[in-house]
């Protein structure tokens, strides 16, 4: 059954969504092969936790500026070149990761790709929101957003194979060079298609620090702060969680890869459900929802040792709720800035969320040796969620605004 919001399109928005989806499948495949093989190449390079985190908080620091860079530059020079782009720089550093010799040319090229990666994002999403018409704009976003647990899915289906091989050393770096020749394959899809109209507007070109005159300054902080909460919750536990399940006292490697496979089952029905609860109640009540039952759920999943069966179920939820708020904020931040200051506004909310969850998950590292990594995400997570629903309530309802400027 085709959904309503895909009949909508035409070949230009079809091909807009196709392309955004398969690189956002490339995206996440090749940034959560490090989380997943964090074991592994610790244990090669000889890396702590503080030194192993380091690398990850790199990675998402780095997409901040690429995402701030790739904002502003798609609203002077239009989205599509820039999306192509940031494809081929991801192609580029994700080799680069396979090539890597120590953990220090590792670092260099993680940063690279995080570059990429925050900037294909940024534009990929705004694309992606104005080729949507207003009434299922939520659903549309939302679907593009589950690419996300395809490609962890996909990751992590090649790191539990990569373990299992003799040479773990020699099939990681496979799997990174299989996922930068894949980003090229992406690069060539967007050729395929026509590209979309370039999104007009009547006010003079906006310039970045827009975001801060007093007219946006406002939505610039509630974006940011809604941000902020998003990618801190998700990424400590996309970063952390699969080691605490790989090395859990009563965590075997099989039950590890089944919590594993149910948190990112849970995470792909989160994107969907996520996305229709914005169309139907709105972003803001869809948020508020999300992060307070979200808020009271964590603690619940770290803090009590389950039967092994029960241990498996609760990662659905909690992958729903962790990914169900990013189906609402899509649309939010595309909802909050006019077309001139869209690529710009959501470029640099988003990323900088991203940024500040690369330096707090570091300091996660840092604080396993003194409370434990359970202890130190329950807290950390929880906290975040906490920001969420703050934003939330901040939140003026966007649902239904057009994206066609309107001077507002």
């Amino acid at each position: 059954m085709i959904p309503q919001w895909y009949r909508t399109l035409d070949i230009q928005g079809r091909g807009t969504f196709w392309t955004a989806f398969a690189g956002f499948v490339l995206n996440a495949l090749a940034i959560q092969l490090y989380p997943l093989l964090l074991p592994t190449i610790a244990a090669v390079w000889r890396l702590d936790a503080f030194e192993a985190g380091a690398i990850a908080s790199i990675t998402l620091i780095a997409s901040t500026a690429g995402g701030w860079i790739a904002g502003a530059l798609s609203d002077r020079w239009g989205r599509v070149r820039v999306l192509q782009a940031t494809i081929l720089l991801f192609a580029v550093a994700t080799l680069m990761c396979a090539v890597s010799r120590d953990a220090v040319q590792l670092t260099i090229a993680r940063a690279l790709q995080g570059a990429a990666f925050g900037g294909e994002w940024a534009v990929g999403i705004v694309l992606v929101a104005e080729a949507a018409v207003p009434a299922t704009r939520g659903r549309m976003v939302g679907a593009a957003q589950s690419a996300w647990a395809v490609g962890w899915a996909l990751a992590a289906g090649g790191a539990f194979a990569v373990v299992s091989f003799h040479d773990p050393v020699s099939s990681w770096r496979a799997a990174f060079s299989l996922a930068a020749v894949l980003a090229l394959g992406v690069l060539l899809l967007r050729h395929r298609f026509p590209a979309p109209p370039a999104a007009k507007h009547d006010e003079p070109p906006a310039i970045w620090r827009d975001l801060f005159a007093r007219r946006h300054a406002y939505a610039t902080f509630r974006g940011a702060l809604l941000a902020i909460g998003l990618h801190s919750g998700y990424w400590a536990l996309a970063t952390w969680l699969p080691t605490l399940l790989r090395f859990g006292a009563a965590t075997d490697p099989g039950e590890a890869g089944r919590r594993l496979a149910v948190l990112i089952g849970g995470s792909f029905l989160g994107y969907f459900g996520g996305s229709w609860l914005s169309d139907h109640l709105g972003r803001r009540k869809a948020l508020l929802g999300f992060a307070v039952t979200a808020a009271l759920f964590v603690p619940v999943y770290f803090a009590v040792p389950h039967a092994k069966a029960l241990a498996v179920i609760l990662g659905l939820p909690l992958g729903f709720l962790a990914t169900g708020m990013f189906s609402a904020s899509g649309p939010v931040l595309a909802e909050l800035y006019p077309t001139a200051l869209r690529g710009s506004g959501q470029g640099f909310c988003y990323n900088l969320g991203r940024g500040v969850a690369g330096v707090a998950t570091g300091f996660i590292g840092a604080g396993v040796v003194k409370i434990g990594l359970a202890p130190m995400l329950t807290v950390f997570v929880t906290g975040a969620y906490g920001l969420v629903a703050l934003a939330a309530l901040l939140l003026h309802e966007t649902r239904g605004r057009s994206l066609a400027d309107d001077g507002s």
